[in-house]
Formats: C-alpha cells, structure tokens, sequence
C-alpha cells in the first residue's frame, strides 16, 4: 500500500509516495506519521486531516 503526503497549502512541492505495511486491516499510526505530525486522507471527493497532538492523540477533522 502506498500514501501520498502534503499538507495542501503554501508552496507547491512534489508529493511524497512511501510505502506502508499492513498487518490484516491494520496500520501503525508509527508508519503514518514517520516523517510528518499531519497527513491528509482522500476520502471520495472529501479530503480530512489526521494529525497527531503533542499529547501523542489523534485528531480527525473534515
């Protein structure tokens, strides 16, 4: 499986593809959020933002 990050706003940059590993349906949010505290989910025509707080929880907004 792959992802694409970007936080979508600012200067223009090239998205980043990395690749994650799944173990069934699950991911470690460790694997997401390696390089970056934020990432952007592509849900149909929606985009949310997942971001992990400094309290080290997860934040999903629309």
């Amino acid at each position: 499986m792959s992802a694409t990050s970007g936080d979508g706003g600012g200067v223009a940059a090239e998205p980043t593809t990395r690749t994650l590993t799944m173990r069934g349906s699950r991911i470690d949010s460790r694997e997401l959020f390696a390089a970056e505290r934020e990432i952007i989910i592509a849900h149909g025509e929606d985009s949310y933002r997942l971001r992990l707080t400094s309290q080290n929880k997860l934040i999903l907004t629309k």
